[in-house]
């Protein structure tokens, strides 16, 4: 066969590859992705709603410029109550930032040390937990431990478990899924023991430290420790595709905030004034990251600063589908709320 032919078969190969992969593409993810792209971010978050979600709310944060609030669709389905940029929302593991924050301010005090070990800390865990006397405190925050994800357990999101101790039940006597410090892996786990070891250094709950040292330093009184901390009338309901529920009143112990709260506190993460000096936002910098995702059923959220255009944007959705191309979209969405910044910006 001449050469000739060879690339002529390959093309007509790779063609009718390319058009077959069509019919197996999720349309709504093009769709998302294909529009033109509007002129203003309340355009795009109208959008949001033919796209399968009951509710958005968006927060602006540019440099110089007054804070922008935007919302489409609904706080509550049910009611047909619209959704409000100023409702409370479960932000998951963007709580994750806060207790990294923590971690840093308590190294500063000399009141933890990074690379004391799980088992000095915790010595009940010491062979409970695999690799104990090796995970130190700088690996659980930088998800190095090897410790198994309590979320990941087989049907964990069917019946969440409403306390610590039931999570950490769940991995215990686990094996390790590698050696400590030879691997990443995303594991909610080490957030939980996180937590508990601030509690038994501090000898009360780790919130009232985050109150003290983070959030009323910067003022910011929409932000709490759980559900049963606020109105459950200003909370944002939450819901999973096909299930009829509203999973706003499930008690999960996640934290919850507005998105002005989220977008104040990633605006003082970045600019270093959540931090008491240099050295302490020195050592949050060799720990952890300045941005974060949260999901759980019934609530998404992004939450980041854009350095190019010196703007914070807060993204809280509340229709969530594991099984489908429900974050995909919420992540779409997002991205191309930045593009309409940054063209604005231009």
């Amino acid at each position: 066969m001449s050469s000739k032919k060879s690339k002529t078969i390959i093309r007509v190969v790779l063609a009718i590859g390319t058009i077959t992969s069509l019919f197996f593409v999720p349309w709504i993810i093009l769709k998302a992705s294909l529009m033109p792209l509007p002129d203003t971010v309340q355009e795009q978050v109208n959008r949001a709603t033919g796209l399968g979600f009951d509710g958005i709310i968006v927060y602006v944060d540019k440099k110089g410029n007054e804070p922008e609030f935007f919302a489409a669709g609904y706080k509550n389905k049910e009611e047909k109550i619209p959704a409000d940029p100023h409702y409370i929302f479960k932000i998951a593991s963007v709580s994750k930032l806060y207790h990294a924050v923590a971690i840093a301010k308590l190294v500063r005090e000399n009141q933890l040390s990074l690379d004391k070990n799980l088992a000095d800390y915790l010595p009940e865990l010491k062979g409970r937990i695999e690799n104990a006397e090796a995970i130190t405190l700088r690996m659980m925050v930088q998800h190095r431990s090897g410790i198994p994800n309590y979320t990941d357990t087989y049907m964990y999101w069917a019946a969440p478990k409403e306390t610590a101790e039931e999570n950490l039940a769940l991995v215990l006597d686990q094996l390790a899924n590698f050696a400590p410090g030879t691997d990443y892996e995303y594991s909610n786990t080490n957030y939980l023991l996180i937590d508990r070891i601030i509690q038994r250094v501090l000898g009360y709950d780790t919130f009232d430290y985050i109150q003290a040292k983070i959030l009323d330093p910067l003022q910011l009184k929409n932000t709490y420790a759980s559900i049963q901390d606020v109105d459950i009338d200003d909370v944002m309901s939450g819901y999973y595709v096909g299930y009829e529920g509203d999973l706003k009143y499930d008690n999960i112990d996640v934290m919850l905030a507005t998105a002005e709260d989220l977008g104040k506190f990633i605006r003082a993460l970045n600019d270093g004034s959540v931090f008491k000096d240099e050295k302490e936002q020195e050592i949050y910098s060799s720990i952890y990251r300045y941005e974060h995702t949260g999901l759980i059923p019934g609530y998404q959220s992004i939450a980041k600063y854009h350095k190019d255009i010196d703007t914070v944007v807060i993204q809280f959705t509340n229709t969530v589908d594991f099984e489908g191309y429900n974050w995909s979209l919420h992540e779409i969405i997002y991205n191309r709320l930045i593009k309409i910044l940054k063209k604005n910006n231009s």
